[in-house]
């Protein structure tokens, strides 16, 4: 409850007479100048809303809209690269790459396309991160030429594309297919395939023939059809320690890439094809 109003003794101000646990409120009131300020400024931003709106569709008292202004900037921007769109969207991807002046724009706008739609899984530069392939080495899964690059980009991978990139590894632990002991043998082979390492064939050898070769082919070199990695070198998409290829060959992971056709148009696509394949490892 409100007390008395007094003065402090210890500053000599008036207070409100308002007092907590002893403690006693000041009355001390803003200074006029910072009241006619903060006023001032609230009068300006109601002033400056009428004059410039930032609800869309509405245009301010002087009818500007800075929606309209981004998208007639867009329409300028567009205009001065038609000639360079239209031949892009018009040129096989081989003749883009032959073509310098072509070439050079669909890298920048290719590099653009892929920060904003790609390396948020690939990584900057098609760097890749564990699951996610890397694009800048000369391992591909379905396929390193410009045509291919595109057409994994158009339909995506295990997507419901009607023309996805389609393939799937069994579960081999999992459904039971193959026991601890066999996925075992079978890991100790894989595993030599890239080391070289001697000892590994026997029983692994053959369950690999017999459960792995019409895939990823009978030395490891991959299969394409079915995006099977290559098992013979140093590059693995989930971790290359032997309990890594047990855990894949046991209960399989299978990636998902988008079908990036209806999501971007086909310069763009054509474009990101270009700037993949130059990333390092197109072939």
């Amino acid at each position: 409850m409100p007390t008395k109003i007094e003065k402090d003794s210890v500053t000599g101000t008036e207070t409100t007479g308002h007092e907590w646990d002893g403690i006693k409120e000041l009355n001390t009131p803003l200074p006029r100048w910072w009241l006619y300020v903060l006023y001032a400024t609230i009068i300006w931003s109601l002033v400056y809303y009428l004059l410039y709106p930032t609800i869309p569709g509405i245009a301010g008292l002087m009818g500007y809209s800075q929606r309209e202004e981004v998208v007639e900037r867009m329409a300028q921007a567009r205009a001065r690269q038609a000639g360079n769109l239209d031949g892009i969207a018009a040129s096989p991807l081989e003749a883009i790459k032959a073509d310098p002046d072509l070439l050079n724009f669909a890298l920048t706008g290719g590099r653009a396309a892929f920060a904003d739609n790609c390396a948020p899984c690939h990584a900057a530069g098609g760097a890749g991160r564990p699951g996610y392939p890397t694009l800048a080495d000369d391992s591909w899964l379905w396929g390193g030429t410009l045509d291919e690059i595109e057409t994994t980009l158009r339909h995506g991978v295990r997507t419901d594309d009607d023309d996805t990139r389609e393939g799937e590894m069994p579960a081999f632990g999992a459904d039971e297919l193959l026991e601890k002991e066999q996925i075992e043998a079978v890991a100790d082979y894989v595993l030599s395939l890239s080391t070289q390492a001697a000892g590994a064939a026997g029983e692994g050898l053959e369950l690999y023939a017999e459960n792995c070769a019409s895939c990823h082919g009978g030395a490891g070199q991959g299969g394409r059809e079915y995006g099977a990695p290559r098992l013979a070198d140093q590059i693995w998409l989930y971790g290359g320690e032997k309990a890594d290829i047990v855990a894949q060959i046991t209960k399989p992971r299978h990636g998902v890439m988008p079908a990036w056709a209806g999501r971007l148009d086909d310069t763009t696509i054509k474009m990101l094809a270009v700037y993949v394949h130059a990333l390092g490892g197109g072939e």
